[in-house]
């Protein structure tokens, strides 16, 4: 609130929207890591090592790929138009309908993800707090939403440049002082703690079974459309970037970002080894759902109350750091693609913003709720499930427009980019049976890119044949 007080005074829209593209790229950079890691992560990763071993690092290897990608093909693009919105490129490729269906695409993608990490944040909150003093989850996430509204009402990106990079600075320090809080507990010194990752039973990174889910290269392939999809072609990951002074400084900061964000991830899964060994040495029963393993230690007494406060800490920073730009993000693109901002008189523009502002985090709030009213999977593998419906289309309409000069018929867009996700959930109930045992893992986003560049090219190829016919 302090940060938002400072930053957010005088505010225009162009602070609220891009910062007056004024951001120290390597503030950007430290900040990207809270937003990218989040609480999805911050609960999820420590719990899936028991499942999938290190595989996840397979999909972390594919983000750095991903990340150059966007430096050398994405950004150029974005600041030679000099956009705030990523998505009005769609606008001068493909036509009104074409950009209309991106923006709808992003709001759906970002609410459906901004919802899952916030619903993280609020459940442990929930189990911790909240329970304990009888009062609702819906308050909680009311509580918890609101605080994010209220010091990103003014300054916008402005304001969420500084606070990501201090939210990061505390999710980091509790992640490492937990790791090494947990060593203690553990009575071993950094050359064991290095030899029981490496050699452990959960120490398995590659894994070359190619009927498996994390085979090799269907998760370093997914990592890096993911990359692409989740941070290129994401108004809020992308609206950080279009804050810097330039597009070299831009570069910088993805190239910078990309590395350092592997090594995190790394990070948490050495914490997850961590966990399960003081869980098997202290003979605690392993919770249902391994996304409350971590919460469940934490929390629980078993590891003393200043790991409960890191871990409290780590969750909030995190969760608060993915949202706070989330929210901005959202406000942003429904305010420039949707109502058209840009064409109103400046009083207008500022009443507007500040009440797009506010209807998107109610519907934050609404969306946790009903989150929390479902049988949910562990949270990760939701996120990037979700994640192959919604942005496969983002994905297929950037590569037919930067990959191609055709040009697809705009009237047919909407269309398709409803129809690939059906495909893609068909073939996803169904592929067991069709594809001789096959299930689709985090690859399900580049097959929905597939079926929409498809589709695209099928209706340009169709309209050169009728426009050829009728002469």
């Amino acid at each position: 609130m302090l940060v938002s007080y400072f930053t957010g005074k005088r505010s225009s829209n162009e602070g609220f929207f891009l910062a007056n593209r004024k951001s120290p790229w390597y503030l950007i950079a430290f900040g990207m890591i809270g937003s990218s890691i989040s609480g999805v992560t911050f609960i999820s990763v420590p719990g899936w090592v028991r499942q999938t071993d290190f595989s996840y690092f397979q999909v972390a290897l594919g983000y750095i790929i991903g990340y150059w990608i966007i430096a050398w093909v994405l950004l150029p693009v974005y600041y030679r138009l000099q956009l705030t919105s990523i998505y009005t490129y769609l606008k001068d490729r493909f036509g009104k309908k074409g950009y209309k269906t991106g923006a709808v695409f992003f709001l759906i993608s970002r609410i459906t993800g901004a919802a899952f990490r916030l619903y993280v944040a609020v459940e442990v909150l929930q189990l911790c707090i909240f329970d304990r003093l009888h009062l609702p989850f819906i308050l909680n996430a009311t509580v918890l939403v609101g605080l994010i509204w209220l010091y990103t009402r003014r300054g916008g990106m402005n304001t969420i440049i500084w606070t990501d990079a201090l939210q990061t600075f505390f999710l980091l320090s509790a992640v490492i002082a937990t790791i090494i809080l947990i060593s203690r507990e553990l009575h071993v010194d950094y050359t064991d703690l290095s030899a029981s990752v490496i050699y452990g039973p959960y120490s398995k990174i590659f894994n070359w079974d190619a009927g498996s889910k994390y085979y090799f290269f269907k998760e370093f392939l997914s990592g890096i459309f993911i990359a692409v999809a989740m941070t290129g072609l994401d108004q809020d990951m992308m609206q950080k970037n279009l804050t810097c002074k330039t597009l070299s400084e831009a570069k910088k900061n993805i190239f910078s970002f990309s590395i350092v964000q592997a090594f995190v991830v790394l990070l948490f899964l050495i914490l997850g080894v961590l966990l399960y060994y003081f869980a098997d040495f202290k003979h605690i029963a392993l919770p249902a759902k391994s996304d409350d393993l971590y919460p469940t230690l934490a929390t629980g007494g078993y590891l003393g109350t200043l790991v409960a406060f890191l871990f409290i800490m780590g969750l909030t920073a995190s969760s608060f750091a993915s949202s706070d730009s989330a929210l901005t993000a959202l406000t942003t693109s429904f305010c420039i693609d949707i109502v058209n901002i840009e064409s109103k008189d400046s009083n207008r523009q500022l009443w507007l913003r500040k009440w797009v502002h506010i209807a998107m985090a109610v519907t934050l709030v609404i969306v946790i709720i009903i989150y929390d009213t479902l049988n949910n999977p562990v949270v990760i593998n939701a996120v990037f499930t979700a994640a192959g419906y919604t942005y496969g289309p983002l994905l297929g309409l950037f590569g037919f427009g930067l990959l191609t000069k055709m040009k697809a018929n705009d009237n047919w867009i909407p269309y398709i980019s409803i129809i690939s996700p059906l495909l893609c959930f068909a073939a996803d109930r169904f592929s067991a049976l069709l594809f001789n045992g096959y299930h689709f893992g985090f690859e399900l986003l580049i097959l929905n890119a597939l079926l929409t560049f498809t589709g695209l090219w099928l209706s340009a190829s169709a309209g050169r044949n009728i426009t050829a016919f009728s002469r």
